[in-house]
C-alpha cells in the first residue's frame, strides 16, 4: 500500500514539475519573443532559428548521451508531417501576431481556444463532454479574458487577421498533436526531433511565400546592424533556447494532461506575461482589466477543481468495464509514460 502512494506521490509531483515548467517557458518565451521581435523583425528568420536550435540540440545531446530520441525514419516522418504542418502554422500565425498586435490582443484569442478544444475533443475525438462546472469554468475564462481586453483600442484588420487565423490552427494543434501523441509511439524527445526537424524543412518555402528572404538579403547587403547589433542577438539567443525547453515541456505536458486541460494553462499562464508587459510596456489594459484578468485565473482554479472532482469519483460506465477495458485504459497510460518523460530531462 505503500509503494502505491509513494508511486502515486512521484507521479503527482512529476505532472506537477512539467506543467510548471511549460507554464513558466510559456509565459516566459512570448515575452522574449516579443523583445525578440521588437529589434529583430524578422519573425520567420526568428522561428526557424529557433527550430534549427531545438532539432540541433536534441541530436547533440542525444549523441553524447545525455538524452535518447527516436531515431529519424522517413515512414514516421511522413505520418508525423501533417502534425508537423500545423504546428508551424500555429508558431507562424502566433509570430505575426505578436508582430501586428499587443499582448492583450494575443491573450483574449488564446483563452478562447480551451473552450473550442474541449468542443472539438468531444466531437472527433469521442472524450466525454465535459461536466456543467467544467465548461462553466471555460466560460468564465473566456468572459474575463474578454473584459481584460475591452478597454483596448488597438485593433486592427491586420491583427484580427492574424489573430483569426492562429485561432483556428492553435485550436486544430491542440486536439491534432495531442492525437499524434498517443499513437505514433514516439518518446518526448523523439517529437521534439521530429517536430522540429520537419518544421526546420519547411521555413524556408514560408520565406519564399511572405517574401522575408528579400528583407532578408536586403539587410545583409546594406550590412543593417539590426541582423548583428548585441541586442537583438542576445534576444534571438533567448528566444532560441527557451524555444528548445518548452518544445520538450510542451510535449511532456501534452502527453500528461488532457488537451483541454493543456490548453487551459496556457491561458493562465499568461497571467506572467501579463505583469511583464504591464512593468515594460506602455500599453496595457486598465485596472477594471486587471480584475478580469483575475476572474481568467479564477476560471482556470475552478476548472481544474472541476476535472479534479470528475477523476475522483468512477461514473457508472467506468465500474462496469471489462477486463479488456481496463487493460486498453492501462495501455494508454503506459504510452503517455509519465516517468519515461521524467527520466528524459
Amino acid at each position: 500500500m505503500v509503494p502505491i502512494r509513494l508511486d502515486a506521490a512521484k507521479q503527482h509531483y512529476a505532472t506537477s514539475s512539467l506543467v510548471i515548467g511549460y507554464a513558466l517557458c510559456s509565459s516566459l518565451l512570448a515575452v522574449i519573443n516579443k523583445f525578440a521581435i521588437t529589434k529583430f523583425n524578422y519573425p520567420g528568420l526568428l522561428t526557424a532559428l529557433q527550430y534549427l536550435t531545438s532539432a540541433l540540440g536534441v541530436w547533440v545531446l542525444g549523441k553524447l548521451g545525455f538524452l535518447h530520441h527516436d531515431p529519424f525514419v522517413l515512414d514516421i516522418a511522413k505520418k508525423f508531417l501533417p502534425a508537423a504542418v500545423v504546428f508551424y502554422l500555429a508558431i507562424f500565425t502566433n509570430t505575426n501576431l505578436l508582430r501586428h498586435a499587443n499582448v492583450d490582443t494575443f491573450i483574449v484569442f488564446r483563452s478562447l481556444t480551451p473552450l473550442l478544444v474541449a468542443v472539438a475533443d468531444t466531437a472527433f475525438r469521442k472524450q466525454p463532454c465535459p461536466s456543467k462546472l467544467t465548461f462553466l469554468a471555460l466560460l468564465t475564462i473566456l468572459g474575463g479574458a474578454v473584459g481584460y481586453v475591452a478597454t483596448d483600442n488597438g485593433f486592427t484588420l491586420t491583427a484580427y487577421s492574424w489573430a483569426f487565423a492562429y485561432l483556428v490552427t492553435i485550436t486544430t494543434e491542440m486536439v491534432y498533436i495531442k492525437h499524434m501523441v498517443t499513437n505514433l509511439g514516439l518518446n518526448t524527445w523523439g517529437f521534439v526531433y521530429y517536430n522540429n526537424l520537419l518544421s526546420l524543412m519547411m521555413a524556408p518555402l514560408f520565406w519564399i511565400a511572405t517574401g522575408e528572404y528579400a528583407d532578408v538579403f536586403t539587410a545583409v547587403g546594406s550590412n543593417d546592424g539590426n541582423l548583428f547589433n548585441v541586442v537583438a542577438f542576445s534576444a534571438v539567443s533567448l528566444s532560441c533556447v527557451f524555444g528548445l525547453l518548452i518544445s520538450f515541456f510542451g510535449f511532456a505536458a501534452r502527453k500528461a494532461i488532457s488537451a483541454t486541460a493543456f490548453t487551459v494553462t496556457g491561458v493562465v499562464n499568461k497571467f506572467l506575461t501579463v505583469a511583464i508587459n504591464v512593468m515594460i510596456w506602455d500599453k496595457h489594459a486598465t485596472p477594471f482589466g486587471l480584475v478580469c484578468l483575475l476572474v481568467t485565473l479564477a476560471g482556470g482554479v475552478l476548472y481544474q477543481q472541476s476535472v479534479t472532482g470528475a477523476s475522483n469519483v468512477p461514473s457508472q460506465r467506468e465500474s462496469n468495464q471489462t477486463d479488456s477495458d481496463t487493460d486498453d485504459y492501462e495501455n494508454e497510460k503506459e504510452r503517455k509514460g509519465l516517468a519515461g518523460k521524467i527520466s528524459g530531462v
